[in-house]
């Protein structure tokens, strides 16, 4: 198990670099960042030339790059053009998203994987068509309706919740925009388990197990939920740093300054240094996600050993 960690952070390294390269040489393409600074009139040449040199806009795109990176690694992810660093940001957006993103998971895995275990048993049932029906819909609806739709109901007629999450907000406030940010993940996790339940409710060693005579929650928790649960845990690993960097629509409906709402501002405003700081990070994200579903392959299904 040791090697294969250490062999999956060294395929790490190229990955991640060949990904910032990438989103690097995309945000530099998006436009001149320095017309932006000077609002709807253009900047004269000399005040152009000095913020380019005073962000090391006027150096090439590789040297650019290779400057950028060997700040990373010393933690400094560069300066908005507000002259705020990136990292202040970062320490103020990235906890209400990963608080958010806690609570849009906790959605997935306690809602989405309960109801597909429950149709995935019970297939052609009336309770199978009905969550059937009910996800297609949550799938069909976007996420904004539903975000604004749920705003309405419950912040502004009913006065459940407010109808703007505060910058500080606790997990308690933030349950009614996780919902939302999770509406569309939850129904397809709850289909996949569902799928996966009802296909491998046929195995043989599920047949085994029931002819040895195992009561039933047990031939469910110990031999068909572990092994239905590697595609669903699959598309939750992933869908990690989907649901962080992805909920910019979540995150503008409710008001909350998180990492969705710092990447628009900072493309809205062609802040080069903000995007690419925080996506940055969301990548870094996705490469530990992805090793961490890995991992759990071999605690889900004892046949999966990693040497």
């Amino acid at each position: 198990m040791g090697r294969y960690v250490v062999r999956r952070l060294l395929q790490m390294i190229p990955v991640f670099v060949g990904a910032t390269l990438l989103i690097f040489l995309m945000v530099n393409v998006m436009g001149d960042p320095i017309a932006g600074l000077c609002g709807e009139r253009a900047c004269d040449p000399a005040t152009a030339a000095q913020l380019k040199k005073e962000f090391g806009l006027d150096k090439p795109v590789w040297q650019q790059y290779l400057t950028y990176m060997g700040n990373v690694f010393t933690g400094d992810f560069g300066t908005a053009f507000n002259g705020q660093p990136v990292t202040e940001l970062m320490s103020t957006a990235f906890p209400v998203t990963i608080r958010l993103t806690i609570v849009a998971i906790v959605f997935e895995v306690v809602i989405g994987i309960t109801l597909g275990v429950l149709t995935g048993l019970r297939r052609g049932r009336p309770v199978d068509t009905g969550v059937l029906l009910a996800t297609l819909v949550v799938i069909s609806v976007p996420t904004f309706v539903t975000g604004l739709l749920l705003q309405l109901l419950l912040g502004v007629q009913w006065g459940w919740i407010k109808p703007s999450v505060s910058p500080d907000a606790g997990f308690g406030e933030l349950i009614v925009p996780g919902l939302v940010l999770a509406s569309v993940s939850l129904a397809y996790v709850t289909r996949l388990t569902r799928t996966s339940i009802a296909e491998n409710r046929r195995s043989d060693y599920v047949r085994t197990a029931v002819a040895k005579g195992l009561p039933r929650h047990r031939v469910i928790t110990r031999h068909l939920l572990r092994n239905s649960l590697i595609p669903v845990v699959t598309f939750i690993g992933t869908d990690i740093g989907a649901l962080m960097g992805g909920a910019i629509v979540t995150e503008r409906i409710f008001n909350i300054h998180g990492v969705g709402y710092q990447l628009y501002q900072g493309i809205l405003r062609q802040n080069t240094q903000t995007v690419v700081g925080f996506v940055t990070v969301l990548v870094l994200v996705f490469l530990v996600a992805n090793l961490l579903v890995d991992l759990l392959y071999a605690v889900l299904d004892p046949r999966i050993r990693y040497a």
